[in-house]
């Protein structure tokens, strides 16, 4: 098992505070935002799909922050949901949906690019890629 330096672990607790604050966001603050990323064709009530993944990133971000012996598992999941949710920032695109500031195609294309950005910094923080000796 890898021991994670301090850097990692800075990362993960950051990484789980930010989702705690989005999954906050989710079920308050920024609820209509973020049903401008759900993509027409998930079948579920996209105020729904907004509670729940909310729900989901809240929990997420406490694993994170919390379960530090299973920072590897947390931190690989964390990957997998921002890779899940990736669609719904490429349908924003697509749509031509405003929400967040993101009022242009060409904002909308740059946030595209900090997606990988989280998938790195979740498997950085586990420890699942290491950048240092």
């Amino acid at each position: 098992m890898r021991k994670t330096i301090k850097y990692q672990d800075l990362a993960r607790i950051l990484l789980g505070a930010f989702l705690v604050f989005a999954g906050t966001g989710h079920l308050t603050f920024a609820r209509k935002d973020f049903q401008a990323q759900v993509p027409n064709w998930v079948p579920l009530d996209k105020d729904l799909t907004v509670l729940l993944s909310g729900g989901v990133e809240i929990s997420l971000g406490l694993a994170l922050m919390l379960w530090a012996k299973q920072k590897k598992l947390t931190g690989t999941v964390a990957a997998l949901f921002f890779a899940a949710v990736f669609p719904g920032n490429i349908s924003q695109y697509v749509q031509h949906r405003d929400a967040f500031g993101l009022d242009t195609d060409k904002k909308r294309f740059v946030r595209l690019l900090f997606q990988p950005v989280l998938i790195a910094w979740s498997l950085y923080a586990s420890t699942m890629i290491k950048l240092h000796r």
